[in-house]
């Protein structure tokens, strides 16, 4: 099953929900690190937030159809088990492009039907990315 057929499979509401982003937490000053890891690692690009956001801080990066909004928590504590299902086209490419930049990822096999696996992003937020087994 392919991520397209996977995201097709019907299940609706009257309301016709959808996703526009997911918010993620990084410490105050942390923007530069983020992008060195969202930009350079993940291959997502920057988007640039409304002038009264961009005063707050943080960082948006988008790709394909996934965008991510990085606020500035004061308090900061990463996220070890919260965490965003990312469904990824070829995950085994991701992988080694992850594998090439030098970081670990924990492979999983207890989602029936889904191979996946776990990385953290630069703060320590746990990341999930996925594909439906053929």
């Amino acid at each position: 099953m392919s991520v397209d057929q996977y995201l097709d499979a019907p299940a609706e509401t009257p309301f016709k929900l959808g996703l526009h982003h997911v918010q993620l937490a990084l410490p105050p000053g942390g923007e530069d690190d983020c992008r060195k890891f969202y930009v350079g690692v993940l291959g997502l690009t920057e988007v640039e937030k409304p002038p009264v956001l961009a005063a707050r801080g943080g960082l948006w990066v988008r790709a394909d159809s996934l965008e991510i909004h990085l606020g500035v928590e004061a308090d900061f504590r990463p996220q070890k088990k919260a965490h965003p299902g990312i469904l990824v086209q070829d995950l085994d490419a991701l992988a080694a492009r992850v594998e090439e930049h030098g970081l670990v990822l924990e492979w999983d096999d207890n989602f029936p039907g889904m191979r996946r696996f776990y990385l953290p992003d630069n703060n320590g937020n746990r990341l999930e990315f996925l594909s439906p087994k053929p």
